[in-house]
């Protein structure tokens, strides 16, 4: 999901808190969190939450189990009473074979790999 936030520090926003919250509420509701990225540099204004699902199937009863958990209700809440979530844009994405989770290889001499 993309998170278009207020062009403000992130910790004034309280959008810190709101991620480490989806750290335990993804993985009880069945979502794989890959994680949460907020700006650093560059770009300011916009935040990144990466979740994997096995299938549509499993993104659906997920959702479903987020609408009765009661602390994912009160992080929504917060969103809302904070302001710091603009909008959200879900993107669905398949992994390119061989391209996910590849470890760096160590760097030899004179930046030779």
């Amino acid at each position: 999901m993309l998170y278009p936030v207020p062009n403000r520090p992130i910790s004034a926003g309280g959008i810190s808190e709101y991620a480490e919250n989806w750290g335990r509420i993804i993985p009880r509701c069945g979502g794989h969190l890959v994680g949460y990225f907020l700006p650093l540099e560059g770009t300011n204004d916009v935040g990144w939450g990466l979740i994997a699902f096995d299938s549509l199937a499993a993104y659906e009863a997920y959702r479903a189990r987020l609408r009765t958990d009661a602390e994912a209700r009160e992080n929504f809440a917060l969103a809302q009473a904070k302001r710091f979530v603009l909008r959200e844009e879900r993107t669905f994405l398949e992994v390119v074979e061989g391209t996910f989770c590849v470890p760096a290889e160590t760097v030899g001499r004179a930046g030779a790999i």
